[in-house]
């Protein structure tokens, strides 16, 4: 009876860390991958919100190279230390619990959906320093009277009105880009690919994927408030079309020429490279930028919901569809590479350096460029350098 209980509590730890795992870690990852780029897309001064944004995905890249790490056999990867491997993943959590009461509020949010106007001036002080908030006030009044315009916008309304119907195809699509790449197919059996490769030590080349998919994603911080959102994207699809076709050479020639593992391995840091310069951090704070205040957060759960369905459909499916294709599996993944480097050509526009009154004014049908718009232009972007130059004289900011 003494072994049955022993038995019993420890079917009872399982559950429970079956319970943890399974429901509640998905549960809140599926939650901050949305309300994390929305907040910061809202938070962000207009100059910088590329590169905070950025910092999203610069966090998730450090999160997978440090679990790559601690994963290898001989610190925690192993059968005596794999629980205490997984109940790591509370100790940011927490971290982020005691944190958390410290940021303000979305002074957008205030604004606009509570009509706070006062606690808005509050949050943006304490968010930009002591400074004259009369012009960001101007702007989220004028966004607020078009907001009052628009109905309650849910799922269901997004996804049948026209109005939006081309935000949201242009954000499906971004986000069906990032996953649709093959980019998980790497992450996921990269030990499996460096292998047939001819790899030695899989493991370890694994791990330096994880290196420069962290490096790329702080040279597309720097980078994506200069060259701007659709440039970096532009270049990072098609850079991953091209490696793409280079790796399948490499796997097909493997037999042939020796030499040719060293241009797969190549071909798969450099496809991560391109990943991490556009496609890999954009999508997720791009959607923010597309929409309004009244349809973000609609527009934004159905953007994560079609990355993270995505995502489950290629782990689940790539072994089978390699199985099928063996070494011209990546030439699948090359033709949709070429076909969304065309679509974001053709239809994603810029957003760098624009309010969010603008970015939806670019997407009204029969919109034409006047030169009071042009004129808009010019003015923001003196706005934005005068903000510039606010945000870096004040220490608090």
């Amino acid at each position: 009876s003494s072994t049955k209980r022993k038995i019993n509590k420890h079917k009872y730890g399982l559950y429970l860390q079956w319970c943890f795992f399974f429901h509640w870690l998905p549960f809140s990852c599926g939650l901050s991958s949305g309300l994390v780029p929305m907040y910061i897309g809202e938070i962000a001064p207009m100059a910088y919100r590329g590169a905070l944004g950025t910092l999203h995905q610069l966090a998730i890249v450090t999160g997978i190279l440090l679990s790559q790490v601690l994963g290898l056999e001989f610190l925690l990867g192993n059968d005596y230390y794999w629980p205490l491997l997984l109940g790591l993943s509370g100790a940011p959590a927490v971290l982020q619990s005691l944190l958390l009461p410290l940021c303000p509020e979305s002074p957008r949010y205030l604004y606009i959906k509570r009509g706070m106007v006062e606690e808005a001036k509050k949050s943006l002080r304490h968010l930009k320093g002591e400074y004259d908030p009369s012009a960001d006030l101007e702007e989220m009044r004028r966004e607020k009277e078009e907001v009052e315009k628009e109905a309650q916008v849910s799922i269901a309304i997004l996804v049948r009105s026209s109005l939006y119907r081309q935000q949201l195809f242009v954000a499906l699509m971004m986000h069906l880009s990032q996953q649709l790449s093959g980019i998980n197919a790497i992450f996921y059996y990269s030990t499996a690919i460096f292998e047939r490769a001819g790899v030695t030590q899989p493991v370890y080349a694994t791990i330096g994927v994880g290196v420069i998919n962290t490096a790329f994603t702080m040279v597309s911080v720097a980078l994506v408030d200069r060259a701007g959102r659709r440039t970096l994207t532009l270049i990072g699809l098609g850079g991953m079309c091209i490696c793409a076709v280079a790796m399948t050479v490499g796997l097909v020639y493997l037999s042939v020429y020796s030499w040719m593992s060293y241009v797969s391995m190549l071909a798969i840091f450099l496809f991560v490279c391109f990943f991490e310069i556009g496609p890999g951090p954009i999508p997720w704070f791009i959607v923010a930028e597309l929409f309004s205040q009244g349809p973000r957060p609609a527009a934004i759960a159905l953007a994560g919901c079609t990355n993270w369905t995505s995502n489950f459909i290629i782990g689940m499916t790539f072994p089978y569809i390699e199985a099928l294709c063996g070494s011209y599996v990546f030439t699948l993944f090359a033709v949709l590479l070429f076909g969304f480097t065309v679509f974001t050509y053709l239809r994603v526009p810029e957003t760098k350096g624009k309010t969010f009154e603008e970015i939806a004014a670019v997407f009204k049908k029969g919109r034409k460029q006047t030169p009071g718009t042009k004129k808009t232009g010019t003015e923001t972007g003196t706005g934005t350098s005068t903000e510039l130059e606010q945000l870096k004289s004040d220490s608090h900011a």
